[in-house]
């Protein structure tokens, strides 16, 4: 376990950001000319105490020689391009990932697109709407869901999948299931991503059955199962007992490095876990990947409107969406394309005035 961990603060946009970044008086995150920082929260974890202080990027030198070796090592990742490792995809902008419940029982749309016919158009819905990646599953991960068998699993998504190649070549296929015979067979059919919401620990087979594909993979963190994940979600530090997780997994099992982050809001967090990793995202740069987070429709949105809640929760999701968006993380998984995307457009155009 780590002493030291580095967060990248203080952010500039556009051409603010460029002009500090060519005086070399702010750095570059991810080796964007239009995003920059100039300040690192450092976190000191010391046993079972936090610590954390602010200093300028410049100030590095002042510290012990242990932390400005840790802290150095983290800046040169939190400042490098992310390498474009994943099909149709640029991490240097924006991406949105669409959400295909196929599903009778998913949290917020089970049973809405189960048939050939309504899967297919919202599909190109989502597409035509902005959607770069489109995420297909096949069993619920709502909070007390159950293990869904893995044949019904595949009957529920096999049509799309056999026929997604097909009709759409030039999008990001992505399967979220936890089983490796899934997985394998979602390869066969064109997949691009493998999204496991286990972190690849439901399966225990599964990293090694996918070692010769050289398949991107999402390493998505959930405490617990679908089934246990919200009774009662307990941390030491939530923020760096994830990036812990992280580190770990990127050095033990996943050697190919094509890797992309999902801290996995919602999946065995409490509303103030969710807050902390929303609002300190960008520690989670320092591990040189690129960063995907989910917040569509998440219960924490109903948890802080109360009575302004709303089905969609499509302003909850926009607003969370676009604060992580300010903070560099370079993929959202969402339901409501476009609303979001036109968020999106909104946004960086004020950004980059």
């Amino acid at each position: 376990m780590r002493k030291y961990y580095t967060r990248a603060c203080n952010f500039y946009h556009g051409r603010t950001a460029e002009k500090l970044i060519r005086s070399k008086k702010a750095l570059s995150l991810n080796g964007k000319k239009h995003l920059a920082f100039d300040n690192i929260e450092i976190f000191i974890r010391d046993k079972n105490k936090v610590k954390s202080k602010l200093i300028h990027f410049r100030d590095i030198n002042k510290l012990s020689k242990s932390a400005k070796k840790i802290i150095n090592k983290d800046l040169k990742k939190i400042t490098s391009k992310r390498k474009n490792f994943l099909k149709h995809i640029d991490f240097s902008k924006t991406s949105i990932m669409g959400v295909l419940n196929l599903t009778p029982d998913s949290f917020s749309d089970g049973g809405k697109f189960n048939k050939k016919n309504k899967s297919f158009k919202h599909v190109s819905r989502m597409i035509q709407s902005g959607a770069e990646i489109i995420d297909v599953g096949g069993e619920s991960t709502r909070p007390g869901s159950k293990t869904v068998d893995s044949r019904i699993e595949w009957k529920r998504i096999e049509h799309v999948l056999k026929n997604f190649k097909k009709k759409y070549k030039k999008t990001c296929l992505s399967i979220d299931t936890r089983k490796s015979d899934l997985m394998l067979k979602s390869i066969k059919c064109g997949a691009d991503l493998i999204n496991d919401v286990s972190g690849f620990r439901y399966d225990q087979s599964s990293l090694s059955k996918l070692k010769k594909y050289n398949i991107p993979k999402v390493i998505h963190h959930m405490q617990g199962t679908p089934n246990t994940m919200q009774k009662n979600p307990k941390y030491k530090n939530v923020l760096l007992d994830i990036y812990d997780f992280f580190e770990t997994s990127v050095n033990q099992k996943f050697k190919d490095k094509k890797i992309v982050l999902d801290p996995g809001i919602g999946f065995g967090k409490t509303l103030k876990h969710n807050l902390t990793l929303i609002s300190k995202i960008s520690l989670f740069h320092s591990l040189g990947f690129p960063i995907l987070v989910g917040t569509s429709r998440k219960r924490f949105i109903n948890q802080i409107s109360g009575k302004h809640d709303s089905k969609d929760r499509t302003g909850g999701t926009l607003a969370s969406v676009l604060f992580l968006l300010s903070q560099g993380v370079q993929i959202f998984r969402v339901h409501n394309v476009n609303e979001v995307k036109q968020g999106i457009l909104v946004f960086e155009k004020i950004l980059l005035n």
